[in-house]
């Protein structure tokens, strides 16, 4: 005699999403340098100070620096002042008047040029944010740049982090930007952060057989939170959402002999065959769009657990 399970038809809300993992990073960073070699004179900042956009972080001895712009600025307004009198005098020649003119010009140009360096010998904050490490300290020589830039400062956002996260092939075509996002750290189990999808990958990654692709989530920290770079994390990508919708068990949709999809209802104790339109699923419970109401049953036949075959014993 054929058993049926009854379930009743009710209200939910359903979410569709497909998993990731991935590690903290950090969505907006930056390595400072100085523009110009030189004695490091001053270090604002220590590794973990929080720091303000236009905060100077460290500078160089600009002593010589200082003295050369005096210099230059001396040289512009000579040159300016011979250029003026060459101009008052009426029947001053052309070319006495274009030698003075260039004069001017290379003066303008010095005094650019060692503002410039002057400029470049100081390090500002580029935006607000938290100092990750400081790589000199006072009185060490940094070499011209010419020879590379070397860091000073490497300066992070640490208020809006970025996950990078690998999901799998059978999933990366249901995930696109803008996709809501949330996200679990493996070291702080009472955290809970959500975030948006901002970049699919195109690129195949593989590892161990598997094909994967790389999802870029942004998302913004809390004040206090623990979180840091590298963390381990998994993201829940939310593909679709109902919500307040009817529910019935995925175990329960069938298709007929003619290919519709339906459902065994219970009505006055007969069960009968519904056809119904539905919606998302989870792979647990689907959306019923159409066909049943809130409160009815719908019943699923119950299968009998596999028995293990008997033994015989033959004599001779």
């Amino acid at each position: 005699e054929t058993s049926w399970e009854q379930v009743e038809v009710v209200r939910g809300d359903l979410t569709v999403s497909v998993s990731g993992s991935g590690n903290i990073a950090v969505s907006d960073d930056a390595s400072l340098a100085f523009g110009s070699g030189g004695k490091v004179d001053k270090v604002y900042v220590e590794e973990g100070d929080k720091v303000s956009e236009g905060d100077v972080l460290a500078k160089l001895d600009t002593s010589a620096l200082e003295l050369a712009l005096a210099q230059a600025e001396v040289a512009q307004k000579h040159a300016e002042y011979n250029l003026n009198q060459l101009k008052d005098v009426l029947h001053a020649s052309q070319d006495k008047v274009k030698i003075a003119e260039s004069e001017l010009e290379a003066a303008k140009l010095g005094v650019a040029q060692v503002q410039k360096q002057l400029d470049e010998a100081t390090i500002t904050a580029p935006f607000d944010g938290l100092v990750a490490a400081v790589y000199v300290k006072e009185d060490d020589i940094i070499p011209s740049p010419t020879m590379g830039p070397r860091v000073v400062i490497y300066l992070i956002d640490s208020s809006s982090m970025e996950l990078s996260a690998e999901v799998d092939e059978i999933d990366i075509p249901d995930v696109k930007p803008g996709q809501r996002v949330i996200i679990e750290i493996d070291a702080l189990l009472d955290e809970q952060f959500e975030g948006v999808v901002t970049l699919v990958g195109s690129l195949p990654i593989v590892a161990a057989g598997l094909v994967l692709y790389e999802v870029k989530i942004d998302f913004d920290v809390p004040e206090g939170s623990e979180l840091k770079v590298g963390m381990s994390a998994t993201a829940d990508i939310i593909i679709q959402q109902g919500n307040n919708v009817l529910l019935v068990p995925e175990r329960t949709i069938e298709r007929n002999s003619q290919g519709k999809v339906v459902v065994k209802v219970m009505v006055n104790g007969q069960i009968e065959e519904r056809s119904v339109v539905t919606g998302i699923s989870d792979g647990l419970n689907t959306e019923i769009l159409d066909g049943l109401g809130e409160g009815e049953i719908v019943v699923v036949e119950k299968r009998a657990k596999p028995q293990a075959p008997g033994g015989f014993l033959f004599g001779g």
